[in-house]
């Protein structure tokens, strides 16, 4: 499965005018935890299909985007729920322990 990848162009359709909860990875190629975190924020997003969206932003290629957010750092997972950031998980996690954050974060949404 490959994930949608975020761009100023698609924002608004994918974030603002999503109807579930929606998770973005805030990455960069040439970062070593980003890369290590795909994987499992792919593998994650399948555990989730059809109840949350799971999207990646290139902050090299849509910085614009990244500095609205205040992205300071990456790997950093933002979740928007209707445009608004309801949660944000920075830095790599292993599968078990990201799944637990997203579902803290997503059960403050109920």
């Amino acid at each position: 499965m490959t994930l949608k990848h975020l761009t100023a162009e698609n924002y608004s359709l994918e974030v603002e005018k999503a109807t579930t909860p929606v998770i973005v990875d805030f990455y960069a190629d040439w970062c070593g935890p980003c890369r290590m975190m795909a994987p499992v924020f792919e593998e994650v997003s399948k555990d989730y299909k059809g109840k949350v969206s799971f999207v990646k932003l290139d902050t090299e290629n849509e910085s614009d985007l990244a500095q609205n957010f205040e992205v300071m750092g990456i790997p950093t997972l933002l979740v928007l729920n209707k445009g608004k950031e309801v949660g944000r998980i920075v830095g790599f996690l292993p599968k078990q322990m990201l799944k637990s954050k997203i579902d803290n974060i997503l059960s403050e949404l109920k």
